[in-house]
């Protein structure tokens, strides 16, 4: 029996009225303004570099328990005036913050010897990936007589389109049957065993983006060309590149990846019309079945029965991460049910000072619920496994940011199917092939939206109908006639949040990359059993210390051949064949 629904968020401050909230903030404001002095002075470089790092370390915990606690809020309440007051208070101290980094990045990237100096300090030694990679970002700086200015700009830029999608997302309800509704909830119909349900829910959301879509069209026309100046200033070819250079990714493994998810696009298809003709649609499957329930099988879980699968399933493979999950849920890590003003879909926010983190989801009750209860919980458990390291260590890129979490969606729904009587099996199998095409057939089309949109910014602010017309040509090239053509879903854009996070372009291929590695690492944990244990945690711990090639070589994979993904794709196959055989026995 969980204590409640809602989080617990005290271990950070217990109110926005909390002095140590206050405090906290004006502690940042004094590291950031002071900041840039300890690059300075007749000190030595080792004294210097030692301090930049100590006071990184600082500011990096500072701004996560500040930052991190007014997003929470928000998250759950995006009306809250006096957190968005905060949210504005933050973003413009973030200005002085990034100023005050930029000036650290710049004097590292000038320094001489920087392999002795690392060599003479245990902290260093400690930081060393770090302190190698802000010399080399030093390269992409902007000119410290024109950053301030462009970072200010930025926020009534960007950064003001992204809060205003924030709000009108967040406050957006949909029409159906007579009552409004908040988004979530209408989009948490799509599971719904009635087809009618299902249907009126998709349309009464495509007809409620029809309040928003201009300014959503405007949102992420200026975000993205934003990234575009930005990326031009910093030295970057394409924004595209810049996103690959955060990611700690090349673009030899971006290729190859890609390469193999084109090669299995049929593959998915034959699933999607397989499922369609399941389902009594000639044409393909319509969006609004997507993720509709198949089977005899329609079983709706508690979230006391959710709570009870995930711990006994994990407690028996790695009992750490059993306990860990049991203890989320008794000290109320979680929201978990739809509500008016709350953020849509699911995330998890780690705090590495704390040793702990705190997830978002939307329950209503489908084993998809507890699968993405399972992910989340994973990222949580990635968390705990990065709390090992430095803090300037523990922020892994978004491709590797997935892995635990694949792991564990992985882990349930193997282990669940193993037990399960074959029309359960028939149902989870058919769960599983549904969450695979959305995380490589719905991502790769994701990916070539984005582009598309970067590509149209360089000459002109599109509008919605344009951006509609790029959804369902990115759409196409993906799902093929998997999908009926006639009832597709143009306006996936505006419900999206990833397309307009500002500063962080092209969330979704690590979707993909996260889905294919956790496949790989899973792959090796039924080799090797409970062996590979303390390896997995291992590799989840080295996530922020080193780049993606590296990371996947420690446990043997390589992401630059398109050999690697197609073997991680075969498991896919695999379960699609399966599929295919089924439906015909049904």
């Amino acid at each position: 029996m969980i204590p409640s629904s809602n989080w617990d968020l005290s271990f950070l401050y217990r109110d926005f009225d909390d002095p140590k909230l206050e405090s906290d903030i004006e502690t940042i404001a004094k590291l950031a303004a002071e900041g840039a002095a300890l690059c300075e002075g007749a000190k030595d470089d080792l004294v210097k570099l030692e301090s930049i790092v100590k006071t990184a370390e600082e500011l990096t915990d500072l701004i996560m328990n500040t930052h991190g606690y007014v997003q929470l809020r928000l998250s759950t309440d995006c009306t809250n005036e006096t957190g968005l007051q905060y949210m504005d208070r933050l973003s413009n101290l973030m200005v002085e913050v990034q100023l005050c980094q930029s000036a650290w990045i710049r004097y590292i990237g000038q320094l001489k010897g920087l392999e002795d100096l690392i060599a003479a300090s245990e902290t260093l030694k400690s930081n060393a990936f770090i302190v190698r990679e802000y010399q080399q970002e030093a390269k992409h700086m902007l000119a410290p007589d024109m950053e301030k200015w462009m970072l200010r700009m930025s926020l009534d830029g960007g950064s003001a389109f992204s809060k205003l999608r924030d709000r009108l997302m967040g406050s957006h309800t949909v029409e159906l049957n007579g009552k409004d509704l908040p988004l979530p909830a209408v989009r948490g119909m799509a599971y719904d065993p009635d087809p009618k349900v299902r249907k009126e829910a998709y349309e009464a959301e495509l007809k409620s983006y029809q309040k928003v879509e201009n300014s959503m069209a405007f949102c992420i026309a200026c975000i993205k060309g934003e990234a575009q100046t930005m990326c031009e200033a910093k030295g970057y070819s394409d924004v595209l590149t810049q996103q690959l250079s955060d990611s700690r990714m090349d673009r030899e493994t971006l290729d190859a990846m890609l390469t193999a998810i084109r090669e299995a696009l049929p593959d998915f298809r034959r699933y999607l019309k397989a499922k369609a003709k399941l389902l009594g649609h000639e044409n393909g499957l319509p969006f609004y079945d997507l993720f509709a329930p198949v089977g005899s099988v329609s079983k709706r879980y508690t979230v006391e029965e959710a709570r009870a699968l995930l711990v006994d399933t994990f407690a028996k493979v790695h009992p750490a991460i059993g306990s860990f999950i049991d203890q989320a849920f008794e000290n109320r890590w979680i929201d978990m049910y739809p509500a008016e003003g709350k953020e849509g879909g699911a995330f998890c926010e780690g705090f590495h000072a704390h040793g702990q983190s705190r997830v978002l989801t939307n329950f209503v009750g489908s084993f998809s619920d507890v699968s993405t209860l399972a992910h989340e919980l994973g990222h949580a458990w990635h968390d705990r496994c990065l709390s090992t390291v430095p803090t300037l260590m523990a922020d892994p890129p978004m491709p590797l940011a997935e892995t635990a979490s694949i792991f564990n969606e992985t882990m349930l729904n193997n282990t669940v199917r193993k037990t399960a009587d074959p029309a359960t099996r028939f149902v989870l199998l058919e769960n599983s092939l549904m969450e695979a095409t959305q995380t490589v057939v719905d991502i790769y089309s994701r990916f070539l939206f984005e582009s598309a949109v970067i590509e149209a910014r360089k000459t002109h602010i599109p509008s919605a109908a344009e951006l509609n017309a790029m959804m369902l040509d990115a759409q196409e090239q993906s799902y093929g006639d998997g999908l009926d053509r006639e009832v597709r879903h143009p306006s996936m854009w505006v419900n999206k949040c990833h397309y307009y996070f500002s500063g962080l372009n092209f969330y979704n291929f690590p979707y993909a990359f996260g889905l294919l590695f956790g496949l790989g690492v899973y792959a090796k944990f039924q080799k090797e059993g409970s062996a590979f244990i303390p390896q997995y945690d291992a590799l989840l711990a080295r996530c922020g210390s080193d780049t993606i090639a590296n990371v996947a070589a420690s446990v043997g994979i390589d992401v630059r051949s398109a050999a690697y993904w197609r073997s991680a794709l075969d498991i896919v196959r695999g379960e699609i064949e399966e599929f295919l055989t089924l439906c015909d026995q049904q």
